[in-house]
This record gives structure tokens, C-alpha cells and sequence, in this order.
């Protein structure tokens, strides 16, 4: 199965480091956001990458000037200012008529690829999800006046689902992509949800999108501990 990864936002939630690269290269213990992300689907054995590239997309290419390992890798320019529905159509020649999986370039997880996969096929719906819980960053409080009548550290328990990437799709599903300025997220996603056709893989473990600097921070020390992947 081909890997679409998009890979072309601005990262304006991260300028410490967007000045100057994209988002999915910014390094996380030496290695790009995004060779994390390939790594985790090479180890599925998916290695048919498709990485669509906007704001500063001739660093991505740079970086993979250099054969890695046995992936194939397709960089393709969608645009600098396209949004995310935009640049998955921009593929859509590229992906032909089978099923695909999609993810974004600054998340990171130990969700098991095969059974997402698995977890689409048997259901047969248009896409497939995954999704996961936020990460917990604060702890609550219930006040009666100024006197704390309860303290919990919160948990992620705590939390709704929310989208974690890692999409299983039918190529399909770009019908209901107009153009550039589509965001994914927004009406063809409610549409083929409210036609029933999307579903959620739930994620009880490891995920971690890296939107700010103590996002990364954290990330780099979970890596190091090897504590989830």
C-alpha cells in the first residue's frame, strides 16, 4: 500500500525552528520529525511513500537526495499554500485506484499499522481514522469560594477522542475534495460522516503530535527512554 504524508503546512505553531525548515524536519534526537514517522510504517513493511511538499519542500528534498534504506520515496510539490484536502487531490494521480494510507508530518505513534488496516477491510467504510487521546496537560480543581473541595491530576481518561491521523482511505474519498483551499478536516470529513462512511480506529497508547517546543521536548525524552517505541 502507498504512504501519503502531508508534509507542506507553514508550522506557525513552532517558530523556533519554522523560520528557517518545515515542521516534519524539525529533529527530534537527530532525526527528522518525519524519518520517524516513515520508520514506524517501513517496520509494517509500507514503504511506498508519496510526501506531498509545500512551505520550504527543498529541504525535504535535500534530505532525501540520499537512498534510504529499501523505501521508495516520491516528493512531490502540492503547493505552498494548499490546504491539506487540497494537497491530497493534488495525488490523486498518483495513487490510482487502490487503497492508501495517509498521515500527517508531525505525529508520532506506536499504533499498530496492520491492524488498522485490518480494522478498514473488515468494515468497509470510505476512510478509516485513528483516533486517539489528547495528551493530558492539566490538573483539576473543584472550588467552593476560594477553598479546593477537590485536587485530580488530570488524565487522559479525562479527555474526548480526537483525530490522531494515521487514515486508512479509499481513493474514492477525493470526490469529495474540491480544490486547494479544502481543508481535509472540514466538510469531507462531516460529509462522509454523516453518510456513514467514517470510521475510528481507537488508540489507547502512545501518541504525540509536535506543535510547540514542549511538545518536542517531551517527545525527545520519551524516545531516549525508549519507553514507547
Amino acid at each position: 500500500m502507498k504512504v501519503v504524508i502531508l508534509a507542506g503546512g507553514l508550522g506557525t505553531r513552532l517558530p523556533e525552528y519554522t523560520h528557517s525548515i518545515p515542521k516534519p524536519m524539525v529533529k527530534i534526537n537527530n532525526k527528522p520529525i518525519i524519518h520517524h514517522i516513515m520508520n514506524h510504517y517501513a517496520k509494517y513493511n509500507f514503504k511506498n511513500f508519496y510526501i506531498a511538499l509545500g512551505y520550504k519542500g527543498s529541504v525535504i528534498k535535500k534530505y532525501f537526495k540520499k537512498k534510504i534504506k529499501d523505501w521508495d520515496v516520491n516528493l512531490i510539490d502540492t503547493g505552498e499554500f494548499t490546504m491539506t484536502g487540497g494537497r491530497l487531490k493534488r495525488l490523486r494521480k498518483y495513487l490510482g485506484n487502490d487503497t492508501f494510507l495517509m498521515t500527517y508530518g508531525d505525529g508520532i505513534s506506536n499504533i499498530n499499522l496492520s491492524k488498522l488496516v485490518k480494522f478498514h477491510r473488515k468494515n468497509k467504510k470510505l476512510i478509516t481514522l485513528s483516533a486517539v487521546r489528547p495528551p493530558a496537560r492539566f490538573g483539576a480543581i473543584k472550588l467552593n469560594g476560594n477553598k479546593v473541595k477537590l485536587f485530580k491530576e488530570k488524565s487522559k481518561l479525562d479527555e474526548g477522542w480526537i483525530n490522531g491521523g494515521f487514515f486508512v482511505i479509499e481513493p474514492k474519498f477525493l470526490d469529495y475534495i474540491k480544490n486547494d483551499k479544502t481543508f481535509l478536516e472540514k466538510e469531507p470529513l462531516e460529509k462522509v460522516a454523516k453518510r456513514n462512511q467514517l470510521l475510528a480506529f481507537k488508540h489507547n497508547d502512545f501518541w504525540q503530535c509536535v506543535d510547540t517546543k514542549r511538545d518536542k521536548d517531551y517527545l525527545e525524552k520519551v524516545l531516549k527512554e525508549k519507553k514507547k517505541l
